[in-house]
């Protein structure tokens, strides 16, 4: 099933570099993007796109591994409290189990 998956997975990136590179082909029309403080150079729609594209997986990646680490911290954080809380249960559970 892991095999079925990876290849799956295999064919999906090719199909999709094969249609970046058709979009590519068929927009090769130069242009410069005009930010307010500076232009680019002259390149190709697609260019333009396509790294618009990796940029925000990139920023999505990051952003997803931002929260994945918070998520942890804040998992070990409540894991230490639930251990505290635990032992002083225990320890009260002891107290009283003498007292009585």
């Amino acid at each position: 099933m892991a095999g079925l998956q990876k290849i799956l997975l295999i064919l999906l990136v090719l199909f999709l570099v094969l249609l970046a590179l058709v979009f590519s082909l068929n927009n090769q029309m130069a242009v410069s993007l005009n930010f307010l403080v500076f232009e680019t150079k002259p390149h190709g729609v697609a260019v333009w796109i396509i790294m618009s594209f990796i940029i925000g997986a990139l920023v999505g990646v990051l952003m997803t591994m931002l929260a994945t680490f918070r998520t942890s911290v804040s998992r070990r954080t409540l894991q230490k409290r639930l251990d505290r809380t635990e032992q002083a249960l225990e320890k009260s559970r002891a107290q009283n189990d003498q007292a009585i």
